[in-house]
């Protein structure tokens, strides 16, 4: 009697995943999609800078979100290739960003494509040459690709130099005007719906608890501090004053997409970032300071599903 070997039949192939980043300040949104453009997944992680990458514990944090993304995504059939765009960061970091990859998702280096956030952004809104990105999150900047493929920008400097209109700068500017009134005009706090949210999210309505909170607390952390601009948005229906500070937050973003207008042409705007989200009252500042004629729309392909995509077909180049 012959012998029948029982065969079992081929394991399906795992398919071909690109992972795309959108590392800020705030956190770290992952996205993993097949080369058709289908979303397999997404989630978040903690914030992720290009500045961490320049000091030992800063690397370190890095090396913990991206083994964070790789157990994530593991169950979901891995990555073939990252495409990540990152807060801070600078061309001559990526053989640093390369090598704890490498270490974390087992990814070669030359499948790892890292670029600065904003440049992801201008990717996912415009081909080269065809728009200006003016984005507001924890930070504020525009930013517009050539033809050639070379960015332009204006702002994007920083909290301490500026950053003018972002989540960072509208929670700055409400605290000092809160404690300023509170100087000129003692227990004006207690009569301030903006003081009021702020102190919610704060945990407590006296200087001590402002003062823990921005200097040695959650605050310290520019992320959380970006957060605190929800109070002020949550204040702005009852408090003229809440809502002045988020028009003045257009008119800022305003300079920066006039600026580089100015310098290369009168382009489409895309807007992007979670300050757009926060109250009409933004969006309104801004297109009261712009010129009547300009289009401006809003960016609602997500930045992380934007890399994502990027990323698988990159596999099958």
């Amino acid at each position: 009697m012959p012998v029948v070997s029982h065969i079992p039949p081929p394991l399906p192939a795992v398919p071909q995943l690109g992972l795309g980043l959108d590392a800020g300040g705030t956190q770290t949104r992952w996205a993993l999609a097949a080369a058709d453009g289908t979303l397999r997944g997404e989630g978040r992680v903690a914030a992720l800078s290009g500045l961490q990458l320049d000091h030992p514990a800063g690397r370190e944090a890095v090396a913990a979100v991206l083994r964070d993304i790789a157990v994530a995504v593991a169950p979901l059939g891995g990555a073939a290739h990252l495409v990540a765009g990152i807060t801070g960061f600078e061309a001559a970091q990526a053989p640093l960003l390369g090598a704890l990859t490498t270490a974390a998702l087992g990814l070669a280096p030359a499948a790892v494509q890292a670029m600065t956030d904003i440049e992801l952004v201008c990717r996912a809104a415009f081909a080269p040459g065809q728009g200006v990105v003016l984005y507001a999150g924890t930070g504020s900047i525009a930013a517009f690709i050539d033809e050639h493929g070379t960015m332009h920008r204006a702002g994007g400097r920083g909290a301490v130099i500026d950053d003018a209109g972002g989540g960072h700068w509208i929670a700055c500017r409400a605290l000092r005007q809160v404690w300023r009134a509170e100087d000129a005009a003692p227990g004006s706090r207690q009569r301030s719906p903006l003081a009021r949210r702020l102190f919610e999210h704060i945990g407590g309505a006296d200087w001590a608890h402002t003062r823990h909170w921005v200097y040695s607390g959650p605050g310290a952390s520019r992320g959380e501090m970006g957060r605190l601009a929800l109070a002020v948005a949550a204040a702005a229906d009852e408090d003229p004053a809440a809502l002045a500070l988020l028009q003045a937050a257009g008119t800022e973003l305003a300079r920066l997409a006039a600026a580089l207008r100015q310098r290369f042409g009168a382009l489409p705007l895309a807007l992007a970032g979670r300050v757009f989200d926060l109250h009409p009252a933004v969006e309104q500042g801004l297109r009261a300071a712009l010129p009547a004629d300009t289009t401006a729309r809003r960016l609602t392909l997500p930045a992380h599903h934007a890399a994502a995509r990027l990323a698988a077909a990159a596999i099958t180049k």
